[in-house]
């Protein structure tokens, strides 16, 4: 299912496609603008997009794997705003609290992920003690609570492509006051150009929890609707999406482990990037996390509106520093063989956002870490309704003066500008 990808290259804060396309003729290359909402990428397999798009939009039932405790039943219901792929109006829930002064997960009832449904439907074997109903709630002892906002998926194929390095040199550029934090993880699914066990980047969720879209959508899967993902590697079953999440109950209940979720043994998945595992061949149909990477990696950037500001907008964006984190850089990169030159307006990289930040972290990060968020992509902006990782305001002025730590600067530069900056600057955003 990987189609071929080839070169991308990267050039800082100019308004074309850059170095390595001098010598592509002119219907070779494609701006972010050129394409709807929705669309995909030039050059795409218009069948294989079909079957991708189709397999995102699925509706899975307990007879797909579903549960035994979910968020929801679809890839589309979350990602739907504008355009299927979009953000969501859904908020998931986040928890945990600090022991000792660094994060605890409160792994032994569930995680720090809250599902909000069960299956029900089914009667456990004796013993077993299942969730089963739409009751599944905050564990005792939680003290930190957050919500995070369902992200858009347009153009994350081209930001795949990103070179490790060229997120490294941005960061090495970025002044100490805003400097980001590079986050580097290990590669579980064997999908396009990444391989198990290599480590890059990751430019994917509020944390930057994944470096490829493959290994994004096997942890979506297993965390959102709670469908296993067994892949292939060398010829060996590898298990890294395998195990069912625990429902977060009170410790007296809290287990369901040997619980089916659907009645089927085994994985409810098989990822058949690699062939030589037993069943991969007979389940290479329900290789679902590879048709939801193929989606997103040949879905369009998001196209631009017309800046009404007459460029002042962007003057007063980057006098603000908001250009700082969300990089005015024009990348291009190519897939299909076909190039494309977008802007999405993130360095990809985490910063300490102080009070704006979400307090969630992995077991022992420290307080500072738990701060850190993704600097969001604002491609886009003009089709999302809620703003912030939490969509606490859909007013753009509120969310920029909610910028705290690494942001505090550019957050007190909007509320010194004046009033007629401020209103170049937010219509320039409302462009994007």
């Amino acid at each position: 299912m990987t189609r071929a990808i080839f070169a991308l290259a990267a050039v800082m804060a100019i308004p074309m496609v850059g170095a390595g396309c001098s010598d592509l003729t002119d219907d070779s290359v494609t701006s972010q603008d050129n394409a709807a909402l929705g669309d995909s990428l030039p050059g795409t397999n218009a069948a294989l997009f079909a079957e991708a798009r189709a397999a995102f939009a699925a509706t899975e039932t307990v007879q797909d794997g579903l549960g035994p405790i979910f968020n929801e039943r679809a890839c589309g219901i979350c990602h739907s705003n504008s355009a299927l792929g979009g953000a969501g109006q859904q908020i998931e829930r986040r928890y945990g609290t600090l022991t000792n002064g660094v994060f605890n997960g409160l792994a032994n009832t569930g995680g720090s992920l809250r599902q909000l449904f069960g299956i029900g439907g089914f009667t456990p074997a004796p013993g077993q003690n299942c969730q089963s109903g739409t009751d599944n709630v905050n564990p005792a002892g939680a003290t930190i609570f957050a919500g995070r906002m369902t992200t858009p998926t347009f153009g994350l194929g081209l930001v795949e492509l990103i070179p490790d390095g060229t997120i490294q040199g941005i960061a090495a550029a970025q002044p100490a006051s805003i400097r980001g934090n590079v986050v580097m993880k290990t590669v579980q699914l064997n999908s396009g150009p990444f391989r198990r066990g290599q480590s890059h980047v990751a430019k994917f969720g509020w944390k930057a929890v994944h470096a490829s879209l493959a290994d994004f959508a096997g942890d979506a899967y297993l965390n959102e609707m709670g469908i296993t993902t067994t892949s292939c590697n060398n010829g060996q079953a590898i298990n890294d999406f395998a195990t069912e999440n625990r429902a977060n109950r009170t410790p007296t209940n809290a287990v369901i482990n040997g619980c089916p979720d659907d009645q089927i043994p085994g994985t409810d998945d098989d990822f058949a990037e690699e062939t030589g595992c037993a069943g991969d061949a007979a389940n290479e149909a329900q290789d679902d996390v590879e048709l939801f990477a193929e989606f997103m990696r040949d879905l369009a950037p998001p196209p631009r509106g017309i800046d009404n500001s007459n460029g002042r907008g962007l003057t007063e964006f980057n006098r603000e520093g908001c250009n700082g984190c969300h990089l005015t850089t024009t990348f291009s990169a190519t897939r299909n063989g076909r190039t494309t030159s977008f802007q999405p307006f993130s360095d990809f990289l985490v910063h300490d956002m102080g009070a704006l930040g979400d307090g969630i972290g992995n077991d022992g990060d420290s307080v500072a870490v738990t701060r850190r968020m993704r600097t969001a992509p604002l491609w886009g902006l003009r089709f999302r309704n809620g703003l912030l990782h939490d969509a606490r305001t859909s007013d753009r002025a509120t969310a920029i003066r909610a910028h705290a730590g690494q942001g505090a600067a550019a957050a007190s530069a909007f509320n010194l500008a004046t009033a007629a900056q401020r209103n170049d600057l937010l219509l320039f955003l409302s462009s994007l």
